[in-house]
C-alpha cells in the first residue's frame, strides 16, 4: 500500500454546493490502462516457469496474464498438479520483475494527464498486481501523481471483487458515487458495479461501456460529465 503525501483537496467546483454527486476520486488500473504490458507480464511468467520447471505458457494465455492476479493464474493452470503448483509459486516468489519493466510502455501523455488530474482530484491505483505494484511506481518515477495505491498484496479478494476500491473510499472517507474507476478488463467493470461508483472503459472493454475512452487525455470530459449529474440520476454512480 502506498500513500503520498501533499494531497490536493479537490473541493473547488460549483456543483459542490448545487447538490450534484461530484467526482472527486479517480481510480486507475494499472496494466493495459496507464501501461501496455502484456509483453513485459508474459515474458515475466515464462521466466518464472522456466525457473519451476514447468512448461511454458501458451502466447493463447497472454490475456490472462494481463488481466489475473499471478496466484490465481498458476492456479487456473497448474491447479491440478499441487507438486507443480507449489513450486511454480515460489519461483514467482523469487523471480524479480525488475529486467521486465522495460518492456512496459506508458500510455501516451500518462504523466501529464496524472498531473493535471491531482488538480482537481485525488488520484489513486486499485491494481491486482502484487510486489510489483510499488515497484511499477518506482521504476517509471510515477509515485509521486498517486495519493493511494493498493495491490492484491493488500486485500483478501483480488478484483473482480470489489474490496480494493471499497479501501479507496474508506481511505478517502468518500461515497462510491465521488468515485471513478477506470479500467481495461471486463472483471475492472464488475468491480466498480459491485462498488457502486462509475466505470470508464479503456482498451479490450471500451466498446462493452457505457463510457469508454481511446486515449487517457478524453477521461477529462467524461469527468466533467459524471460531475454535473445530479445524485441518483443514472450515469452519477451507484
Amino acid at each position: 500500500m502506498y500513500g503520498a503525501a501533499g494531497w490536493i483537496w479537490p473541493w473547488r467546483r460549483w456543483s459542490d454546493i448545487a447538490g450534484v454527486s461530484v467526482i472527486k476520486l479517480v481510480i486507475f488500473d494499472c496494466d493495459g490502462v496507464l501501461f501496455e504490458s502484456e509483453a513485459a507480464n508474459l515474458a515475466f511468467y515464462q521466466e518464472v516457469l522456466r525457473k519451476a520447471g514447468a512448461p511454458p505458457m501458451k502466447e493463447s494465455a497472454a490475456a490472462a496474464c494481463h488481466a489475473m492476479a499471478s496466484r490465481e493464474l498458476f492456479e487456473m493452470h497448474y491447479g491440478d498438479d499441487p507438486a507443480l503448483l507449489a513450486k511454480v509459486l515460489e519461483s514467482a516468489a523469487n523471480t524479480s520483475y525488475d529486467p521486465f519493466y522495460s518492456l512496459m510502455t506508458p500510455r501516451e501523455g500518462l504523466r501529464e494527464v496524472l498531473s493535471k488530474l491531482r488538480r482537481d482530484y485525488f488520484v489513486a491505483l486499485a491494481t491486482n498486481r502484487s510486489r510489483t505494484t510499488e515497484g511499477v511506481l518506482s521504476a517509471f518515477e510515477l509515485g509521486g501523481y498517486f495519493d493511494f495505491c493498493v495491490g492484491v498484496l493488500d486485500v483478501q479478494r483480488p478484483k473482480p471483487d470489489p474490496e480494493m476500491l471499497l479501501k479507496c473510499l474508506d481511505h478517502f472517507s468518500l461515497d462510491a458515487r465521488q468515485a471513478v474507476y477506470v479500467g481495461d478488463q471486463p472483471g475492472d467493470a464488475v468491480a466498480a458495479e459491485a462498488a457502486g461508483m462509475a466505470f470508464v472503459g479503456i482498451g479490450p472493454v471500451a466498446t462493452q461501456s457505457r463510457i469508454s475512452i481511446a486515449s487517457l487525455e478524453q477521461l477529462f470530459p467524461c469527468l466533467d460529465e459524471l460531475s454535473s449529474v445530479p445524485a441518483g440520476f443514472p450515469g452519477a454512480g451507484g
